[in-house]
């Protein structure tokens, strides 16, 4: 990308409201629950099965999706043969991205084929021929949705129609490149804070035991009018918050990372909009009060884009 910034669309939060009166409910599915499977059984398995962990990845920019000279490429791409994420696949993947800005939480509710979003303009035309083409997972946006509103998030709206934007699919199609899992996407509120996207993880936390997956996708640090040239050297401001993040998150600070418009140097410079940010919360926030956090990658680009991704483990 040189020295070009990233122009990309910022969708309303209006733009995501659904009439409700043309809003149509389906019945809950639990996720591995069959038909005859009883509450208290399905309940015990869900006990037993271990949790899965869950993880905040940063994008960056998207040309992620094409350019080899992007180190974080190589890693997202060594996640199925690093078995990053385990050695059980997930049987979904619910996704938070930073490019969906909604005034309540709502989960795309999609029964087919996920339609591929290019949220961005001025990128090479290669760009919008990509394609990642991965099924929908009514269950899981129906569970998730029935989650977050036992929690006190409600009313958490359906979307029919909206498939996955470029936070979403550039990552997963290095990720999980046969696209044959089924992806549901979460929206984040960004007139909220750190907090409230933390306890809106911890309400999904049962999706760990449910064969879910859950990630966070943005950026360890997010400021585009402060791109320079890959080969710039990462400015100050940018790497001492790098920096406290990896800190906070390795030692448990877990308050200081939710408060990080407070706590954090230069945050209000390496994060102007919290929307890349609110992921990370969601993510920590679903793993637990008592997970580690693991740094699972670094490198930087365009001297100020931060690639520091994340694992947080759970207590079983």
């Amino acid at each position: 990308m040189g020295q070009r910034q990233a122009r990309l669309a910022r969708p309303s939060p209006d733009a995501t409201r659904e009439d409700e009166q043309q809003r149509q409910r389906g019945d809950i599915a639990r996720p591995g629950a069959s038909a005859t499977t009883t509450g208290a059984e399905e309940e015990e398995q869900r006990r037993s099965s271990p949790a899965m962990d869950t993880f905040f990845l940063s994008h960056g920019s998207p040309t992620l999706s094409i350019d080899d000279a992007i180190p974080a490429r190589h890693f997202f791409k060594s996640w199925l043969p690093a078995r990053v994420a385990g050695d059980r696949p997930p049987r979904a993947i619910l996704i938070v991205s930073g490019h969906w800005e909604t005034a309540v939480p709502t989960v795309n509710v999609i029964r087919g084929t996920n339609d591929t979003i290019y949220d961005f303009y001025g990128f090479p035309k290669e760009m919008y021929k990509l394609k990642y083409p991965a099924p929908g997972s009514p269950d899981l946006a129906l569970r998730a949705k029935e989650l977050l509103e036992q929690a006190g998030f409600g009313p958490v709206k359906e979307d029919r129609g909206r498939g996955l934007d470029h936070g979403a699919w550039v990552l997963l199609m290095l990720m999980y490149p046969d696209a044959d899992i089924p992806v549901c996407q979460l929206s984040v509120q960004t007139d909220r804070d750190g907090t409230y996207h933390y306890n809106l993880g911890k309400a999904l936390a049962p999706l760990r035991h449910e064969g879910v997956l859950i990630l966070g996708s943005g950026s360890a640090t997010h400021n585009l009018g402060k791109m320079g040239p890959t080969e710039a050297s990462v400015p100050q401001w940018a790497a001492e918050f790098d920096t406290w993040l990896k800190d906070s998150l390795i030692n448990g600070r877990y308050e200081d990372v939710n408060r990080y418009d407070e706590k954090a140097p230069h945050g209000k410079v390496a994060r102007p909009w919290p929307d890349h940010f609110y992921p990370l919360h969601v993510a920590l926030g679903a793993a637990g009060d008592s997970a580690k956090a693991e740094l699972i990658h670094h490198s930087w680009t365009n001297a100020t884009l931060s690639y520091a991704s994340y694992k947080f483990t759970t207590n079983n």
